[in-house]
């Protein structure tokens, strides 16, 4: 049998999102879950905003990207590790993925790999953000807001979320990375904690830059445009293969 040694990374497929076509995304990112099920491959990081739009009440669980889910399950019972971090559009994850076997983890998230440090997570608020944008965070993590927002029944819950987000990214203009000046960018360079990779997603644009010590910031595309954006990190060579 193969040695296990080949992780992914992935950010940002948006599933239900309506906009462009999400059943071509949808399937787009089934077929990347099925070419990653070979003997060689050990884990896959989801770095969060997976789902457009998530909201677990104790029965339900949204029913866009069911295939996804069912590639999900078979990769772990083939034995690959599957970890997830919440993005700033499918946060209101509560059990449903840990009761399948993933591993939530927490940004920013350090883990040794190949002779390597890397740190990784959605990206998002990392290094500051607006206060508006922490205040929305703020909300969202409240208890009591999720609380009533469980009130409203699902056909309308959902249908609330996917036209807020769609009506968001119809009204802003594609996000340009400003480099140095990025409070992600800032994070990673006076990160306490040194790592040789800082991978994120979040801000839908490909980046792959060096900081001032050497080590390296990559930030994964969006499954907007098509495509398959993802990252492959070798554990045996410690060396990226697919970005």
């Amino acid at each position: 049998m193969a040695d296990r040694s080949r992780i992914y990374f992935v950010s940002d497929v948006h599933l239900g999102l309506p906009m462009g076509n999400p059943e071509e995304r949808e399937q787009r990112f089934v077929g990347f879950l099925k070419s990653i099920r070979t003997p060689g491959t050990k884990a896959l990081y989801l770095l969060g905003d997976i789902w457009d739009f998530w909201f677990e009440y104790r029965d339900v669980v949204p029913k866009q990207g069911a295939r996804v889910v069912s590639e999900l399950i078979q990769l772990m019972d083939e034995g690959v590790q599957v970890y997830f971090f919440e993005g700033n559009h499918d946060m209101w994850t509560f059990s449903f993925f840990e009761s399948l076997g993933m591993k939530r983890l927490s940004q920013p998230y350090y883990t040794g790999a190949g002779g390597k440090t890397l740190c990784l997570g959605h990206g998002d608020g990392l290094g500051g953000a607006k206060w508006r944008y922490s205040l929305m965070l703020k909300i969202f993590h409240s208890k009591v807001a999720q609380r009533l927002f469980s009130t409203l029944h699902p056909w309308i819950a959902y249908r609330f979320g996917l036209g807020w987000s769609n009506s968001n990214r119809r009204t802003h203009k594609p996000y340009v990375f400003k480099g140095e000046d990025e409070p992600l960018y800032k994070f990673a360079a006076s990160a306490p904690q040194k790592a040789d990779l800082f991978i994120f997603g979040h801000y839908h644009v490909g980046v792959d830059t060096a900081l001032p010590d050497g080590s390296r910031l990559i930030i994964l595309k969006d499954w907007m445009d098509g495509g398959m954006p993802h990252l492959c990190f070798d554990e045996s060579t410690g060396n990226i293969l697919e970005a």
